[in-house]
């Protein structure tokens, strides 16, 4: 036995006992005749003491040897420490070691294995292994299991079998890139990884199985992010003989059981609804966070004016803005005017590509004062004040351009002025569904139409008429649902299509060929054929819901070994060149 005790187990009332423990060296203290030493385990850390005079000589010997990060086994008796530590649970003990087992030594780490680490995070991510044995990363997975394990019991607890479904399928369209495989057997082919299990959890509805889940990986070829990883985990749901209410009740149930199984939080009330053309209209996107107000001021709109007297104003870029949005920012009209140009400097950047700010003041003193003062009177400026629904201390920033590139803009200059005023705090939590999305986008190309979703979501039933018409296609709502926190969508879903004719008419929708759809999909469109149920589900992001919870809007300290921003892992140098002969077996 290498232990009789955890790093983190012993308290006083443990006085007395002979111990064992093993561990890694978290750093060396010395004092004149006394020397301590941190040690670690995945549970916590003990202080050990060794003192000329109260320690054996050969072990004191033994400590020259001894360096941060060996790992060591160590045989004393807990006694009380003379200086405690609060903020430890070990904090009111110590080891008074008797005999100490190097198990084994250790070179130097490139970096402070400790909260606050002096290592840069590509230097962390090659040495993964030693990151991971920071209390920060420790903590981190900790709280993943824990929402593993509360997701898993609630689901067991509503009826749903976790079932799992293959990994090398066929190439399908679902919205990014494929991952492909090369088969060896059957040369020239190739396998993908799967986007999702849609269409697995779709035949599985067909197959009777009514309640399906998934903590599964999934894998996109697609650009990354803080929020995205080219493979990633979902908790991948479905149920047959569901509507739209019942799907988000039973996953509104999922959500505030994690949450009081997690963070010991109560969400006691229904999460709010909003329909995806108010999200748009209030807050420029489709995930809005909602833990605070400052609504987007809409003035013009797709060249249609919603503040007439705008008309009247001879000013070039609002007059030849296609539209113009506001944004009062609560008891700011103080801001100096250095924060001001560097808030017209963030506009300006790439990312968000407007070509300027205007920012009207509403001082204390009731007058009004604008960076574009010429060309308003003061009438119009408190005209243009009321309008934004703005009071005596408020700031209006104002951005003007395209319909897309400006509500985008104003979205993220929203989220910009909520950090600097603070209303954005990471222990506050506002959930929130986001419903009726359209069903279809037109693309670039002129004419030509995607799906919202993916292609396998129904519309409406009000609007399954419309797939008819194709100028309708614009107008038709699909049955979508995503779930909002904090201004990151972390799951979606929708109700499925289940009959053929109207998969037909969706593929037919999308440019899709007869010919192209039997290819593709002609197992789902024949499963149809067979009696498949009404069904819809949800997916949430496993990884980003972890550090929502934890706090933190990156996914990559949440997961155990992470790609970086290239899509490599630098730890195990990959991707990487495979050898001629196992290209030559691959047909490569």
């Amino acid at each position: 036995m290498y232990r009789t005790h955890t790093c983190g187990e012993l308290r006083s009332s443990d006085i007395g006992k002979q111990v064992t423990l093993a561990g890694w060296v978290q750093y060396i203290r010395e004092k004149g005749a006394v020397s301590w030493i941190v040690l670690r385990d995945r549970y916590g850390v003990t202080q050990l003491v060794f003192e000329e005079g109260r320690s054996q000589a050969s072990v004191l010997e033994q400590l020259k040897g001894i360096g941060r990060e060996c790992v060591l086994q160590v045989k004393g008796a807990v006694v009380e420490r003379y200086s405690k530590n609060s903020e430890q649970e070990t904090g009111a003990i110590e080891i008074l070691v008797d005999t100490l087992n190097l198990l084994n030594p250790s070179s130097t780490p490139p970096f402070t294995i400790e909260e606050e680490t002096d290592g840069g995070e590509d230097i962390r991510m090659k040495y993964r292994y030693l990151d991971l044995r920071r209390p920060t990363l420790r903590r981190n997975l900790a709280l993943r299991y824990q929402v593993n394990r509360a997701v898993r019991n609630y689901l067991d607890t509503q009826g749903f079998w976790d079932i799992e479904t293959p990994f090398l399928i066929k190439s399908t369209p679902e919205g990014a890139r494929d991952f492909v495989v090369p088969s060896r057997m059957n040369e020239g082919e190739f396998y993908a990884l799967p986007q999702s299990p849609q269409t697995f959890k779709q035949l599985l509805m067909v197959s009777g199985y009514d309640r399906y889940y998934q903590i599964v990986k999934c894998f996109r070829d697609e650009d990354l992010r803080a929020d995205r990883q080219p493979e990633f985990t979902q908790i991948d749901c479905e149920m047959a003989f569901v509507e739209q209410e019942d799907v988000l009740n039973t996953f509104e149930g999922l959500f505030k059981h994690v949450f009081k199984e997690v963070k010991g939080i109560e969400l006691t009330d229904a999460f709010p609804r909003m329909t995806w053309d108010d999200a748009m209209w209030h807050y420029g996107n489709d995930k809005p966070d909602i833990r605070f107000g400052m609504k987007l001021q809409n003035l013009k709109v797709d060249g249609d004016y919603k503040f007439e007297q705008l008309k009247k104003v001879d000013f070039k870029l609002f007059s030849e803005a296609q539209s113009i949005i506001g944004i009062v920012a609560k008891d700011a009209a103080e801001w100096t005017r250095k924060q001001l140009d560097e808030l017209t400097e963030w506009v300006k950047r790439p990312q968000i590509g407007m070509g300027g700010l205007v920012n009207l003041k509403c001082n204390k003193d009731g007058s009004f004062k604008s960076s574009v003062d010429k060309f308003f009177t003061p009438v119009q400026l408190q005209e243009l004040a009321s309008f934004c629904a703005a009071s005596a201390n408020d700031l209006v920033l104002f951005v003007a351009g395209n319909e897309a590139l400006t509500r985008k803009a104003a979205s993220e200059l929203r989220l910009h002025l909520g950090n600097q005023l603070g209303l954005r705090q990471p222990n506050e939590y506002a959930p929130l569904w986001v419903v009726d999305f359209p069903l279809l986008e037109e693309t670039e190309v002129e004419g030509h139409w995607a799906a919202r979703h993916h292609p396998f979501t129904a519309p409406k039933p009000e609007h399954i008429a419309l797939m008819d018409d194709k100028t309708q296609y614009k107008n038709i709502k699909a049955n979508a649902y995503d779930i909002v926190l904090n201004g990151t969508e972390i799951g979606g879903g929708s109700i499925r299509i289940f009959q053929r004719d109207l998969q037909e008419k969706m593929f037919a929708a999308l440019g899709m060929s007869k010919e192209e759809a039997q290819e593709k999909f002609g197992f789902l469109l024949g499963a149809f054929e067979y009696g498949a149920p009404p069904h819809g589900g949800i997916a949430f992001g496993f990884d980003r819901l972890c550090a929502l919870l934890g706090g933190q809007e990156t996914i990559r300290d949440f997961i155990a070994f992470p790609k970086n921003n290239s899509g490599r892992d630098v730890m195990l140098d990959a991707p990487s060149a495979i050898d001629a002969l196992q290209k030559k077996e691959l047909g490569l």
